[in-house]
């Protein structure tokens, strides 16, 4: 399974691009599409929406405008939901992106200097990119199960690798995302409605997960629960949502202590 961990890169619907290059001019609104409960089973439905609503419910997501994290020890995010902007920072070298998502115009500090080639920007805005689709949806999937282009199967009553009784749903996507081959099968706890486990599938086709993680560590933050703990080494840390942080942030490297932000 090659470079799962960081590259899993699933996120289905979370944002549509316009890749205009013309400035000042703010790039038009696209509308996401919406998530069409015709495709899936109503049972599945309503385990998902059980699941969201036991994570603080999608008003509550939505209220989120700023939120923080470390990655598995690997890199720091800070991502302005409201302003569709995201600061990543890597631990093991002192590589900084700045990313505006609606342009996908970037922002890049790296080998002790700012660049400014053309070739280097879209390089890591690239990266940069596909390290904020992977890194969030490991830590916020459960908010993503009625984005557009999802497909949700419900497939069995079962329990986790650590006994909790869960109903189990599938999810597929509809040519939306950076990998739409891919499929999760999502253990959701039947006391707390709560993800407990997902499965990671390469290919829809596949019988045979890749990867089953854990999903424990569920902690309040503001109005939304998420959780901590995927396993063995696969940690996120750090977590905290703010209502808004410094412009700075997103428009300078200065040196931010991202534990005490």
């Amino acid at each position: 399974m090659k470079n799962f961990i960081f590259y899993v890169l699933v996120l289905s619907g979370l944002i549509i691009i316009s890749c205009k290059n013309e400035d000042p001019v703010e790039p038009p609104v696209i509308a996401k599409p919406s998530f069409d409960p015709g495709k899936s089973d109503p049972e599945a439905i309503r385990v998902a929406e059980d699941m969201i609503n036991a994570c603080g419910g999608m008003k509550s997501w939505d209220s989120v405008n700023v939120i923080k994290y470390n990655f598995f020890g690997r890199r720091w995010h800070v991502w302005d939901k409201k302003n569709q902007m995201v600061r990543i920072e890597n631990t093991g070298n002192d590589t900084k992106m700045i990313l505006d998502l609606k342009t996908m115009k970037a922002k890049v500090y790296k080998d002790g200097k700012e660049w400014t080639d053309v070739d280097t920007l879209k390089k890591y805005s690239e990266i940069a990119y596909k390290q904020w689709i992977n890194d969030s949806y490991w830590l916020v999937m459960p908010f993503k199960v009625k984005d557009g282009g999802v497909r949700l199967k419900y497939v069995k009553e079962d329990t986790t690798q650590t006994g909790i009784q869960a109903d189990v749903i599938e999810m597929q996507f509809d040519s939306v995302g950076v990998t739409p081959q891919n499929k999760y099968h999502l253990w959701i706890g039947k006391n707390s409605g709560l993800l407990a486990q997902w499965a990671y599938f390469p290919k829809v086709a596949d019988t045979v997960a890749s990867i089953i993680n854990p999903w424990d560590g569920y902690v309040k933050y503001g109005g939304v629960f998420l959780s901590s703990d995927r396993g063995t080494n696969r940690q996120f840390t750090g977590i905290k949502v703010y209502t808004d942080v410094p412009k700075l942030v997103f428009q300078n490297f200065d040196p931010i202590d991202f534990e005490k932000m």
